[in-house]
């Protein structure tokens, strides 16, 4: 069965951004290439469980297992050695990406604390978006009680677009709460 963002996107998004933007052909419409999510753990210098803590949080919130990455190289002032595991990432591509996509924009967000909206102007010169959350308790697949500590994550949208502005109109089909200006 097809995720439900993907249908929508397919049905609704792909028209309206093609009359949108002023595109001849429908492979010309801006598309959701992969998510990446990124959870650094810097206190993973005392104790290497706490990367297996997170890549746990990590594979429950994706549903896919994350890797571990690890120092490229030594830093003395950061006591950090070469190999040290340092944090988690994993890559969503096709059907888990849209899903969590749109658990992400209607379950995620809202359960933030006084939210506003995701900023305008985190998105790079080729359209990609990035945005970063402070707690992984926002995902209700946390069971909030068993937390140990608090971990943030990055989220990148990589983004199949010619420009920011075309980016933007497509996370914003796709029902993203940007802040209003």
């Amino acid at each position: 069965m097809s995720p439900r963002l993907l249908e929508k996107y397919r049905k609704e998004i792909v028209p309206l951004l093609q009359e949108q933007l002023g595109y001849r052909s429908s492979m010309q419409v801006p598309r959701l290439e992969k998510i990446v999510i990124n959870m650094g753990v810097g206190e993973a210098i005392a104790d290497t469980k706490i990367v297996d803590k997170a890549a746990d949080e990590l594979a429950t919130i994706t549903g896919q297992r994350p890797i571990i990455r690890r120092a490229k190289q030594a830093i003395a002032n950061f006591k950090i050695r070469e190999g040290l595991p340092i944090g988690c990432k994993v890559t969503l591509r096709q059907k888990m990406m849209y899903e969590f996509l749109d658990r992400l924009v209607n379950v995620a967000l809202p359960r933030i604390r006084d939210f506003r909206g995701v900023p305008n102007d985190s998105f790079d010169e080729q359209g990609n978006y990035t945005l970063g959350l402070k707690e992984q308790a926002v995902f209700p697949e946390i069971d909030i009680d068993r937390i140990q500590r608090v971990q943030g994550m990055d989220i990148t949208l990589v983004i199949n677009a010619r420009s920011k502005e075309d980016a933007y109109a497509l996370l914003k089909c796709f029902g993203m709460p940007f802040q209003t200006k």
